[in-house]
């Protein structure tokens, strides 16, 4: 009797012990699915890509335009030499500006940044200076959105480090937090080769109606064990795939860091920039623009560090038989991206069809240099004619400070020129108006 009395009162004691034990969310009589977890609940992408709200606040949050910082950086803009009849203002407060899209419906400027949002930036008034700039899209979740380029039927794509979104209406949809979104590239590089270096990328959509993304390499040179996966994969390159994200190719190899790419609109043909290798000294190896008529081409790296420098990693390997060099080298350093060719008329006749291209300056150079506008004129047999500065003055070459750094330049409607500045976080205005 005892015995049982005893058995008794351990196994009341355990059910008590095992009634005090918290029951796991989901799993407790009468839940559904048969007592398995609950489902996670749907993410804002997941809702806005099923045409459902989110609980996003519907006050966006938007950017002071006026005030002690604007009244410097247009102070500042007095030291910016441009060739005579242009003038440079300041267009808009945008923080961490980079990488600029301009809309082909209502005009409004989307720029994209190397953190975590992508700005909608308005001239409401026409008076070609921005009225408001706020947040595009709260409601998701953005990792480093640098990317940001239209097709000509109005949709928005923003390339992030390792995903592509569309916007098939962003100019509609932009006023409220919920915006119509798809998924393009749910990654664009395996997550093994994800990294914090060069990994801004940039985008266009090409005369084929192809979307094309530059996919910037991590490393300064790369080792040998890097190279199949990276050829294979379009890393360090740029790759092109059907605006859905079908039929994804690897278009250009050999490229160390494009973060700038436009198309010739005289010959529908890909130019973009390269940023070279760093830790060769201050004058070697050039910066490069460079020129793809065709898929399949190859640049070089890592055989060439920039230009015909050949890199002390690889300089016992044989390089490619088939590498192409650039056709503009630029001052070593300089660190050359976005990049656009002007399309306009109200610029004059010898800068139409011109390649600006922004240079972002140096970081380890004895003696720095860039942070500044470069113009690349063409002969009128379609060559190179020559490379030269056109709006500089944001280094003080005596104190060796900058007081901007250009990122990408972009064209508005009547053909004046922006210029984004990821430094001061600021977007300029370049007008021309003959004296």
């Amino acid at each position: 009797m005892k015995a049982m009395l005893l058995a008794a009162t351990v196994l009341a004691a355990s059910s008590l012990a095992a009634l005090a034990q918290p029951t796991p969310p989901g799993t407790g009589p009468g839940t559904p699915n048969g007592g398995l977890p609950a489902a996670a609940p749907p993410s804002n992408l997941d809702r806005l890509r099923g045409m459902q709200g989110t609980d996003t606040a519907l006050e966006l949050e938007s950017i002071p335009q006026t005030g002690r910082k604007a009244d410097q950086l247009r102070a500042n803009l007095a030291n910016i030499q441009l060739p005579p009849g242009f003038t440079i203002d300041l267009y808009a407060i945008v923080p961490d500006a980079r990488h600029m899209a301009v809309g082909t419906n209502a005009g409004v400027v989307y720029v994209g940044t190397r953190k975590t949002k992508v700005w909608a930036v308005t001239d409401r008034t026409r008076a070609r200076v921005a009225d408001e700039v706020k947040v595009f899209a709260p409601s998701i979740a953005f990792r480093q959105p640098n990317g940001v380029c239209f097709s000509k039927d109005g949709q928005l794509y923003v390339a992030e480090h390792n995903r592509v979104l569309v916007f098939p209406a962003a100019e509609f949809f932009y006023e409220g937090p919920d915006v119509a979104v798809d998924v393009v590239a749910e990654q664009l590089v395996p997550k093994s080769e994800e990294s914090f270096n060069h990994g801004a990328r940039t985008c266009t959509i090409g005369p084929d109606n192809k979307l094309y993304v530059s996919l910037g390499q991590p490393y300064n040179v790369p080792p040998p064990g890097k190279l199949d996966l990276y050829a294979r994969e379009g890393i360090g390159g740029i790759i092109r795939m059907d605006r859905d994200g079908k039929n994804r190719e690897v278009f250009a190899r050999g490229i160390r860091n494009s973060v700038g790419q436009d198309w010739n609109p005289r010959t529908s043909e890909l130019w973009f920039t390269d940023n070279q290798v760093d830790g060769m000294g201050d004058d070697v190896p050039p910066g490069e623009i460079n020129h793809a008529p065709r898929a399949g081409m190859n640049f070089g790296f890592p055989w060439y560090g920039g230009g015909h420098t050949r890199t002390v990693e690889y300089k016992d390997a044989q390089p490619p038989a088939d590498v192409t060099f650039p056709d503009v080298e630029m001052p070593a350093h300089a660190a050359d991206l976005g990049m656009h060719f002007y399309r306009g008329r109200m610029f004059p006749a010898q800068y139409r069809g011109a390649i600006f291209s922004a240079q972002h300056g140096s970081w380890n150079r004895t003696t720095p240099v860039g942070a500044r506008v470069m113009v690349t004129t063409f002969k009128p047999d379609g060559t190179v004619d020559k490379t030269e500065p056109f709006a500089f003055g944001w280094l003080n070459d005596e104190t060796g400070e900058y007081s901007g750094r250009p990122v990408d330049v972009a064209e508005l409607a009547d053909g004046s020129m922006l210029v984004s500045d990821d430094f001061a976080g600021a977007i300029y205005r370049i007008s021309y108006k003959a004296r």
